[in-house]
């Protein structure tokens, strides 16, 4: 397991599609421009109020008890208003006969995150340091309560501020148990981008104990996602070679057509009106098959077997004949010649040679890339 993992690390960039957009009236919170306050919540005259009536516990009807003994004070009235699983809970209680004092326990996360969530649900306020440190019990609190405003502050503060490489594992977790599948997909993509660090984090090492068919899970996908990325690009880079093998096809027809003004061709003469830099559209790829032209002209080791560069012309003169629609009136050398070739070809030959040209004729109606040199193409 641990050799895969070093495997795995390396090519693990770009895994997985950016998440959607925040909404909207989270993007002014967590955008570059602006900057969160240390109080987020209603005006401060109507705040002081229900920050009086929760910390003082004025008449309150309703004791929420937490791990450590403590309990806290609140309000029947405002918990089953902000908490629909409160008002289901409140009610039961009330049917029984406890009118006065109903007590809810809040077990499983620090008594300090009950406080916080329970004055949330008063006035929507938080302060900074106590999301910082509670966002994630805030977070299961939210989702159980079904507290969505709350929920969404917490996975948005926990994707911004907070996701690390110690925290990243334990905040994946807790977003697939509530059931937040933006948060999940983000930390999904943080773990891949980092996962040679994060596979030796504490917070792995628990995952790959307690839950470990998460975990494969977890590696299963960065596997796929390393495989696609391969393919993806051997194919985009298949798709260059078709580019430049066409580019070199439509170089071949100008050079020996048209003549061209990189001092190649049968029909370039010399101009005085000629600019001094070469302005011909082909002019790079025409620059790599003049070399080649030349080379092949000169060498004295053109038979089979011989010079790779010639072999390198033979190919593309060949490939011409393949895409050339009329043989008999091309000017390209041996255009006739190599079409009169084929009658010997194997039938295998023949369908390599056509699943070429398909492809490279493909390639080119779907791509708008710019000219390319012909320094890389090997058949």
């Amino acid at each position: 397991m641990e050799c895969r993992k070093e495997e795995f690390s390396s090519t693990l960039e770009k895994s997985l599609p950016l998440p959607p957009p925040l909404p909207a009236h989270l993007n002014t919170k967590f955008g570059q421009k602006s900057k969160i306050k240390e109080k987020c919540c209603v005006p401060n005259a109507v705040n002081n109020s229900w920050d009086r009536l929760f910390d003082e516990g004025y008449r309150s009807d309703v004791s929420i008890l937490t791990d450590d003994g403590g309990v806290i004070y609140a309000h029947a009235s405002i918990l089953g208003v902000s908490s629909p699983v409160f008002e289901s809970m409140l009610k039961k209680l009330k049917g029984r006969g406890n009118h006065h004092k109903r007590t809810i326990s809040i077990r499983g996360v620090p008594s300090e995150a009950v406080r916080v969530f329970i004055r949330f649900l008063y006035s929507s306020c938080y302060e900074e340091e106590d999301v910082n440190e509670y966002a994630l019990p805030l977070l299961v609190l939210s989702h159980a309560y079904i507290v969505p405003q709350l929920k969404r502050l917490c996975e948005c503060w926990l994707e911004n501020r907070l996701i690390t490489a110690e925290n990243a594992v334990d905040i994946f977790q807790v977003a697939l148990l509530c059931d937040a599948p933006r948060l999940s997909l983000v930390c999904h993509r943080f773990i891949q981008s980092k996962f040679k660090s994060i596979s030796a984090s504490q917070g792995w090492k628990i995952m790959k104990e307690s839950h470990p068919v998460l975990e494969r899970e977890v590696l299963d996908s960065i596997i796929i996602e390393e495989v696609w990325q391969k393919e993806r690009k051997r194919k985009v880079n298949e798709r260059k070679v078709y580019i430049q093998l066409y580019e070199a096809m439509e170089a071949l027809v100008h050079i020996c057509r048209d003549g061209c003004r990189t001092l190649i061709g049968p029909h370039y003469k010399i101009n005085e009106n000629d600019d001094k830099e070469p302005s011909c559209h082909y002019y790079v790829t025409c620059k790599g098959l003049e070399s080649l032209v030349r080379h092949f002209a000169g060498c004295k080791m053109r038979g089979p077997g011989g010079c790779v560069h010639c072999k390198r012309m033979w190919q593309i003169l060949e490939l011409h004949s393949w895409l050339c629609a009329d043989s008999d009136a091309c000017k390209v050398p041996l255009c006739r010649n190599f079409r009169e070739r084929r009658r010997k070809h194997t039938k295998k030959e023949d369908i390599r040679w056509k699943i070429l040209v398909k492809k490279i004729v493909r390639s080119n109606s779907i791509s708008g890339a710019p000219f390319f040199s012909l320094d890389s193409i090997l058949l």
